[in-house]
């Protein structure tokens, strides 16, 4: 399993994903950036920023 803290991107955001792949995660944070902060595209920095986040689930 993996995980990914949207605080760590965010300041502030208390989301937190755990699903048992990155893409799952990466799915669930664009529908989650879309929803709560407003964005209607996921640019590619934030991506990388997502995916540099990521780690392995306690």
């Amino acid at each position: 399993m993996k995980q990914f803290n949207c605080g760590a991107v965010v300041p502030g955001c208390k989301a937190r994903f755990v699903f048992d792949s990155e893409d799952k995660i990466l799915r669930a944070v664009a529908e989650h950036a879309r929803k709560d902060h407003g964005l209607t595209a996921v640019p590619p920095e934030l991506v990388a920023k997502v995916r540099a986040e990521i780690r392995p689930a306690a």
